[in-house]
């Protein structure tokens, strides 16, 4: 583990105004955690007070030492993790980031949750969420939270590939029209992983009919990484497109916002032939 000062967020120099502010929102809210003296600092001088005051009520056992040992470096690794999720939340901020707007229950629950991540990639996603709801509070529930807490790597990894067939049709939306088919396939996308990311209540997987979107204009554009597609319905309203096999769940549309994933090689001509009757000419001649 790095000494002491080699992750206080203390030593990140001059920061802006935002991340300043977001610093002494989270130090605030969750206890002054941040605070110049770390808690590995902390813990040990107060785990030493309790060790003496314990010698003259009761003889100290190597189990109770070992206990002892235990929580100091339990609680300096939360530490470390919940500094570097910070830390790392810090180039995600914007200028007109709002910080102080995030209430104080929220930032509780997403540290609570949060400070046993250690694994660097996973660090990185929590940032983002922390970074965005500071960017705009009320972006991310509590319950999204509490869901992103109990995925492992693997299942962030699965909700990435998923992402990397999403379009923007209004809102972000992953097209999955047959589960079955190669295009998904080579990027771990099929039946049983659609499944599982729906029992975990990310998505919405119905295999027998799938979804629509409604009450659509006649002429409108959707994209994929940028690459816009005009579509042409048939009637001038009221018109239903077919968007396949799944749906975000609310947490999902949340989490999707942090997810960059590359596109897939093709699959936008893979798109264009399931929906070949709304092109325009001379595509569609």
């Amino acid at each position: 583990m790095p000494d002491d000062n080699s992750t206080s967020l203390v030593n990140l120099g001059d920061l802006s105004k935002p991340a300043d502010t977001l610093i002494k929102k989270v130090s605030s809210a969750i206890g002054g955690v941040f605070e110049p003296w770390q808690i590995k600092r902390v813990a040990k001088a107060e785990a030493e007070a309790s060790l003496i005051k314990a010698k003259s009520e009761i003889e100290i056992t190597d189990l109770h030492r070992r206990a002892m040992h235990r929580f100091v470096e339990e609680e300096a690794n939360r530490q470390e993790n919940m500094e570097e999720i910070t830390k790392k939340s810090i180039p995600h901020l914007k200028e007109e980031s709002t910080p102080e707007g995030m209430e104080d229950d929220w930032v509780t629950n997403f540290f609570d949750k949060s400070r046993i991540i250690s694994d660097g990639e996973m660090q990185s996603l929590w940032a983002k969420v922390l970074a965005g709801e500071a960017n705009a509070p009320g972006t991310y529930s509590k319950r999204t939270v509490n869901l992103l807490g109990d995925l492992d790597k693997k299942d962030a990894e699965l909700f990435q590939s998923l992402c990397r067939f999403g379009w923007i049709i209004g809102n972000f939306t992953p097209l999955v029209f047959d589960p079955q088919a190669e295009i998904y396939n080579r990027a771990g996308i099929d039946f049983s992983t659609l499944s599982h990311l729906d029992s975990l209540g990310l998505i919405q997987f119905n295999f027998i009919s799938g979804f629509n979107r409604q009450r659509l204009p006649k002429n409108f554009v959707v994209a994929y990484c940028g690459q816009p597609l005009a579509l042409t319905m048939q009637k001038d309203t009221d018109n239903e497109l077919a968007i396949g096999n799944v749906r975000l769940t609310q947490a999902g549309r949340e989490l999707s916002s942090i997810v960059n994933s590359p596109g897939v090689d093709g699959f936008v001509d893979y798109v264009k032939e399931k929906w070949r009757a709304y092109l325009p000419t001379p595509e569609n001649s």
